[in-house]
């Protein structure tokens, strides 16, 4: 049976072809959309591991996470450097990673963070050691890979996320003194320095700002002499540095001299109050460390983990009400995204397998008119020997062959152009869409397209099953 069908099927070759290539599209465009919306999701959750809310500057809250944590956006602007100590000394709060962005290197974007922004994701070293100075780097595994830059050799960043159309900053290279292991997630293609390393980039006066700011995870244990950072040179006593009497002067953000910032954001004793900054002291920078006004130290976003539920209910509402900064939760913002993307997706899926019904429909109306046009010779096969049962088995093998075959090719198809766009769109890159991934549903797929070739010929087998064999023959004379 297998060899007389492979033989009709080679009778009407072109017309086989153009079959096999109707369902082999359908089934590539169910792959991808399969692959695309499974990955996307599941890379949505990797990513975001670790990270209870976000906080940057105003705008949209879905632009602030997927610049901060996924890093395919555009940054919504900066926030003040004190807003680090304003939320690490939340009792809620376990945990804030500053995040200042603003260059690349080869479109990889550089990261200015603190060592626990790669623990976020377990992160483990594959060569060398963390950054511990300045102009320090740690790449990625992809970084490392697709780049080339290996321990100890220097590279130089470009202004701008993507590309190098902002110009280099050729007069402050990066030493790589690590490289690590992959993870999975994002963190393959970032290159992470410290904070102080994307200001001295950018020209930033910070003198150790950052380092001052670094309490840990529970937040202060400074008394105010170690505050007190030239109160002489600002006419502050310790008196009028007390946290309840602040000078506003002394306390603008806008000119963030870190003699008069001194950490005076925060109060100690009611930390929900000290979220609750006067607006006009939170200066906006758009697009990073992008501005040439941009002089004080700042950083982009800072991500955080909450320590306790409560956070969750007070944190959100209060800094995006009280302040010129928002919050916005990327569990939340990546819900609504995929849910914005799963009408397309469901579009597309249906269409998907609509083309696939297409091409059984197809299959049914070649074979039907196959059947008709060799009745004299199926007639024949049941005269020299063949049952009933053959004949019928030969029409579906037809069927069979055509579904298989355009199924093989079409996942074949589906993974090689997932391949290529993950080759040519940096979009596509910077998701991490492997095009090598098998989604188990994929099988699914495969037998369902097969029974649609097997639906598709039911019904010319049966016409040959039923076939009166005096007449045909009597016809055929």
């Amino acid at each position: 049976m297998l060899r007389l069908a492979l033989a009709y099927l080679r009778e009407r070759s072109l017309l086989s072809a153009l079959n096999v290539l109707l369902l082999s599209l359908a089934v590539a465009m169910l792959v991808i959309l399969l692959n695309f919306s499974a990955q996307m999701s599941d890379r949505f959750e990797r990513d975001a591991q670790g990270i209870d809310l976000v906080v940057g500057a105003k705008g949209s809250p879905l632009q602030l996470i997927l610049s901060s944590v996924y890093h395919v956006d555009m940054p919504t602007g900066n926030i003040p450097l004190s807003s680090i100590d304003l939320l690490r000394g939340d009792p809620a709060v376990a945990r804030v990673i500053p995040v200042a962005l603003g260059d690349n290197f080869r479109g990889f974007r550089i990261v200015g963070t603190e060592e626990s922004y790669a623990q976020l994701y377990d992160a483990e070293l594959a060569e060398g050691r963390m950054f511990t100075a300045n102009s320090e780097a740690v790449l990625g595994s992809k970084v490392a890979e697709e780049t080339g830059v290996t321990l100890g050799q220097q590279f130089v960043g470009s202004h701008g996320l993507v590309g190098d159309d902002g110009g280099a900053h050729e007069h402050h290279p990066m030493e790589t003194v690590g490289i690590l292991a992959p993870t999975g997630t994002v963190m393959d293609r970032l290159i992470l320095v410290s904070v102080e390393t994307v200001w001295d980039v950018h020209g930033i006066e910070h003198d150790h700002a950052h380092g001052d700011h670094d309490h840990g995870e529970d937040g202060h244990s400074h008394d105010h002499e170690a505050h007190d950072h030239g109160e002489a040179a600002h006419s502050h006593d310790h008196e009028a540095h007390d946290h309840g009497a602040h000078d506003h002067e002394a306390h603008d953000h806008g000119a963030h001299d870190h003699g008069a910032h001194a950490h005076g954001a925060h109060a100690h004793d009611d930390a929900p109050a000290a979220i609750a900054e006067p607006a006009e002291e939170q200066p906006m920078r758009a697009g990073g460390f992008q501005r040439p006004d941009a002089l004080a130290p700042e950083v982009t976003a800072l991500l955080v983990t909450y320590r306790s539920a409560a956070g969750a209910v007070r944190l959100p509402s209060m800094i995006n009400r009280q302040t010129d900064m928002q919050a916005a939760v990327p569990a939340v913002e990546t819900t609504r995204l995929l849910s914005m993307l799963g009408v397309g997706i469901d579009g597309a899926r249906l269409f998907g397998w609509l083309l696939a019904l297409i091409g059984g429909l197809s299959i049914f109306v070649a074979l039907l008119n196959a059947a008709s046009a060799r009745e004299g010779e199926l007639a024949l096969l049941r005269m020299m020997g063949a049952n009933k049962l053959q004949v019928f088995g030969t029409i579906i093998a037809e069927g069979v062959i055509i579904a298989t075959a355009g199924a093989i090719l079409g996942l074949l198809l589906g993974h090689g152009l997932l391949a290529v766009a993950a080759s040519m769109f940096r979009p596509v890159q910077e998701m991490g869409l492997d095009p090598l991934h098998f989604e188990p549903a994929e099988i699914t797929i495969v037998l369902l397209v097969i029974a649609i070739g097997v639906v598709a010929a039911l019904i010319p087998a049966w016409r040959v099953f039923r076939a009166d064999l005096t007449r045909i023959l009597a016809r055929a004379t």
